[in-house]
């Protein structure tokens, strides 16, 4: 075989290859072997016909055809292997010739990773978010914490803000209830904003079996987006009692046995959020300093492929789980459609780049990933996804996900680097320590780089996500064995 290599551009490549008649050998027999096994030939058993009945018969292209086809996946990798290419995505391949007994050419055009010159980057200097944690941050925290363990109490008063009132609802649509515009019993504390507009004004004011009529626009259901007439009826007006904030309150609240060192502790858990924040934003800002000084051509296929995957993933997961359509999300939104386009493919391109520029950082500064690290990494990764460690890492495992969580902690380890040469100082002129944020680093790469790997990244999240109920499935197919197992056995 021979092969040739043009280049196109920075990020594509054009293969003409060659390949002598006789290494097709082994997918002429291999065609005539699976053509025999599918077709019935009168006076010849099954699987038994010679090759010049087939011929005869069915036509020397056909058998031609179908060995092309098996071989060409290897000729066109033997290619790619020979020409030291790192190829992107699928080629698209044209046989210019097949003589047969003589030749088989062809082409295959195939994006391939740019040569990528990493730039001096220990001249990047950033500023971040100082961290600063006030007094009224505490109170706030303790605040929220003291909410958690209000009580109420039925009164009898009419309904005031902050007020849990149980109301009766009725939606009607043109003069007629709709048959989800009824709820019974539903508790509401009033300026929470979790229901209808207009509610707030309709109830406050009530006393328990008093009621009210306003207009509303619906925000779900059967007739989503029209004006109802909404009926709301007071059933009970019941008042929030807050606990005395004291050392009983602590007590009853935390592991502590002062309020001073519920305070302290408050203080110092909104602290360690706060550098983990200001950790992130150092990575996010050195990796855009990054992508400014380093030149990365992009290659228009891959490019057209992530954008149509994170539309995708927007429209079928993500607003899917919200009941939104993408329509409705850009009305939201505030944004037209041209926007929400210019906007993914600027991520789009984002997204790219940073996973060229890390992996070559990755190669260039030699990093490699143990397993206590990627270990860590899949922990994360498994919380993050609501999945217990042990059944994320199956459906990794399952999903071949493995190399793609590896190229991540890989990524996290190249941008450190990077932050770790950068001059980072906070907004009061203080310069900021992010020698053990790793953590953060990893995160802002691979929230940068997303689904840089578009149609592979998605395939592997759907296999992941499948294997995942597989393995539900068969833990509760287990479960259910085990307890017939135990039925069966005698005093069970």
């Amino acid at each position: 075989m021979k092969s040739a290599v043009e280049t196109l551009n920075p990020t594509r490549v054009r293969l003409t290859v060659e390949v002598p008649f006789e290494e097709l050998k082994d997918s002429l027999d291999a065609a005539y072997k699976k053509i025999n096994q599918q077709v019935t030939v009168k006076g010849f058993r099954k699987g038994k016909i010679p090759a010049r009945i087939i011929d005869q018969r069915f036509g020397r292209g056909a058998v031609l055809e179908e060995a092309v086809n098996d071989a060409l996946p290897k000729f066109y990798t033997d290619a790619v292997n020979e020409g030291e290419l790192n190829v992107l995505g699928q080629p698209d391949v044209d046989i210019t010739e097949l003589k047969d007994g003589e030749l088989l050419s062809f082409t295959a055009e195939v994006d391939v990773r740019p040569v990528i010159e990493i730039p001096d980057y220990s001249g990047i200097a950033v500023t971040v978010d100082a961290v600063e944690v006030s007094d009224e941050d505490v109170e706030k925290a303790v605040g929220e914490l003291r909410d958690r363990f209000a009580s109420t109490n039925p009164v009898e008063r009419a309904a005031a803000e902050g007020d849990v009132v149980t109301i009766d609802l009725e939606a009607k649509v043109d003069g007629e209830v709709l048959p989800d515009g009824v709820a019974s019993g539903v508790q509401y504390t009033i300026g929470s904003g979790e229901l209808l507009d207009g509610i707030d004004e309709a109830v406050t004011g009530l006393e328990a079996g008093g009621e009210a009529t306003f207009t509303s626009e619906l925000k779900g259901g059967t007739a989503e987006g029209k004006a109802a007439e909404v009926t709301v009826k007071v059933t009970q007006v019941a008042a929030r009692e807050l606990p005395e904030l004291d050392d009983e309150f602590a007590q009853m609240a935390s592991e502590f046995d002062t309020l001073d060192e519920l305070k302290a502790d408050s203080r110092k858990r909104l602290e360690s959020s706060k550098q983990y924040d200001q950790a992130t934003q150092a990575q996010e800002r050195v990796l855009d300093e990054l992508l400014k000084l380093a030149e990365v051509p992009i290659p228009e296929k891959l490019l057209a492929e992530e954008i149509n995957t994170r539309k995708h993933n927007l429209e079928h997961h993500q607003l899917g789980q919200m009941g939104l359509d993408l329509a409705k999300y850009l009305e939201i939104q505030g944004k037209t459609e041209e926007e929400f386009d210019a906007e993914t493919k600027e991520q789009a391109v984002k997204g790219i780049k940073t996973q060229f520029i890390l992996d070559e950082l990755v190669n260039k500064e030699k990093l490699n990933v143990n397993q206590e690290e990627l270990t860590e990494h899949l922990m994360r990764r498994a919380q993050s996804s609501g999945m217990s460690p042990d059944q994320f890492a199956q459906a990794v495992v399952e999903g071949g996900q493995v190399p793609m969580l590896v190229g991540e902690v890989a990524r996290g380890k190249a941008l450190a680097v990077v932050v770790e040469a950068a001059t980072v100082t906070d907004t009061n002129g203080n310069p900021v320590d992010l020698e053990d944020e790793e953590e953060a680093a990893e995160t802002a790469a691979a929230e940068a780089t997303e689904t840089a790997e578009a149609p592979a990244a998605d395939a592997a999240e759907e296999k992941t996500a499948d294997a995942a109920e597989k393995a539900d499935s068969a833990e509760k197919a287990d479960d259910e064995k085990a307890d017939d197992e135990k039925a069966d056995k005698p005093g069970a």
